[in-house]
């Protein structure tokens, strides 16, 4: 028996095989094609790929622009006012430690001012450190050394109330209660403090640096999209020998200008930044550093009669206090020089130069002062670095150092609250430069792809 396997001859009545059903995507690439293939269907591909160009150019641009508006916005109302607090923080705090040792020099009868002035300066770092934790967000670096500070400045308080009451009766162990309570603020709180402030201007640096960031995505669409719109408009003339097509031309003006408003846009803002960068807080910083410079060594001046050379330095024959005042005098002097460097006019430099000649005076009060205390004068060498006193007030003698120290601190001032004033006017002339632009994108973008579909179906038009 032999069975056969050739194919069934035409006709035989067997059915062929249905043909395999074609995906959506296929039949949409095959549709393409034959448009593609035709002018009209060209024409429709062009349309649609030129308002998506501009579409996609006003969403990165809103997108971009918003995120640098933001950090702008953060460089003037939060990082920036975060990290002068801080430094309101440590002033405030080294303030008080050497308002309680001149408090401390005046006798058990503090007088009433030195009181009120120590009361105000740790009032004032404990109402900014409840700000600075509220405000603070997702720093840890910052709310470690709040928390550090929550903790350690009761205990200064509360050291500096034992030596004062032991003051108050007479016996010299008051004396070792405020050298301690002084380490205590000189070796934790300052340090804590010092730390908050570096946390907060290093996320001020990095605000300001993500503000200023060009946005290349943007630009780079943009260009793309304005490209793309100018070889339509000569592919265009290139066919119908029509110079212009209205709606295209009005696509690229749109997108032209949106172009031109983000680069001119952003250029200013980049510029207000840096001025504020540059005029403004690299100032405040070194004006910082001076005024806690000053602080730090008015300390160890008030110190240095305190101990009566029973801390000594390194080299056991040097006051300890007194080489760490010397050391803080030069510290102010190049923060002084620093910041004469950086001011800008006349405003900035007037009240550093007032600065400068008041520290010289200072340092030849205290060189005067030492002196008599070396010779074994205490009772002399102390109103040359107090001044005189009564029971409600310290009025300070004009000879006396600590009247240059004021006359320091109160000119630093000054300069810190003119410099503040200049980054802040500069940093929000560059926010402003940002206004509107992010809806401004959007507005062109939309107007500019609805012009170029408008323009593509006008050519359209002529097919039917």
């Amino acid at each position: 028996m032999v069975i056969s396997t050739s194919a069934p001859a035409p006709g035989s009545g067997t059915a062929a095989p249905p043909p395999r059903p074609r995906s959506a995507w296929s039949e949409g690439v095959e549709r393409l094609r034959a448009a593609a293939v035709t002018e009209p269907g060209r024409l429709r591909i062009i349309g649609a790929v030129l308002a998506a160009l501009v579409v996609a150019f006003g969403a990165v641009t809103a997108w971009q622009v918003a995120d640098r508006s933001g950090a702008a916005g953060d460089v003037v109302h939060r990082s920036q006012p975060l990290s002068a607090d801080a430094a309101s923080i440590y002033r405030s705090l080294a303030d008080a430690d050497t308002t309680s040792a001149g408090g401390f020099l005046a006798g058990g009868q503090e007088p009433r001012t030195v009181r009120e002035r120590y009361e105000k300066d740790i009032a004032n770092a404990s109402r900014l450190l409840v700000e600075a934790a509220a405000t603070s967000g997702g720093n840890a670096d910052s709310r470690r050394e709040i928390a550090l500070l929550g903790e350690q400045l009761p205990r200064y308080t509360g050291l500096i109330e034992q030596a004062r009451a032991t003051n108050r009766q007479g016996l010299p162990l008051g004396g070792a209660y405020l050298r301690y309570a002084n380490e205590q603020m000189s070796t934790q709180l300052l340090p804590a403090a010092q730390r908050l402030y570096e946390a907060e201007t290093r996320r001020l640096y990095a605000d300001h640096d993500a503000a200023r960031s060009w946005p290349l995505a943007s630009v780079g669409t943009g260009a793309v999209a304005v490209t793309a719109l100018v070889w339509a408009q000569r592919r265009n003339y290139l066919r119908t020998n029509r110079v212009f097509n209205r709606g295209l031309v009005a696509a690229t003006a749109a997108t032209t200008v949106a172009v031109l408003w983000l680069a001119v846009g952003h250029t200013l803002a980049r510029s207000g930044l840096d001025e504020a960068r540059a005029h403004g807080q690299e100032s405040l910083k070194v004006l910082n550093d001076a005024r806690i410079a000053s602080l730090q060594a008015r300390a160890n001046e008030n110190l240095t009669l305190i101990s009566r050379g029973a801390v000594l330095a390194e080299d056991k024959k040097s006051d300890k206090y007194d080489v760490d005042y010397a050391r803080n005098m030069k510290d102010l002097e190049s923060g002084l020089a620093e910041a004469l460097r950086l001011a800008d006019d006349g405003a900035g430099r007037a009240p550093v130069e007032q600065a400068v000649v008041d520290t010289r005076q200072w340092k030849q009060r205290h060189a005067a002062a030492r002196a008599t205390d070396l010779k074994g004068d205490y009772e002399l060498a102390l109103p040359q670095v107090i001044g005189g006193t009564d029971r409600n007030r310290v009025s300070w003698d004009k000879t006396s150092s600590g009247a240059s120290f004021d006359a320091v601190d109160a000119t630093l001032e000054r300069a810190v609250a003119q410099e503040q004033r200049e980054f802040t006017e500069a940093a929000r002339g560059g926010l402003r430069a940002l206004g509107g632009l992010a809806a401004g994108a959007v507005v062109l973008a939309v107007a500019g792809a609805a012009a170029a579909l408008l323009g593509i179906g006008r050519r359209l038009s002529e097919y039917r």
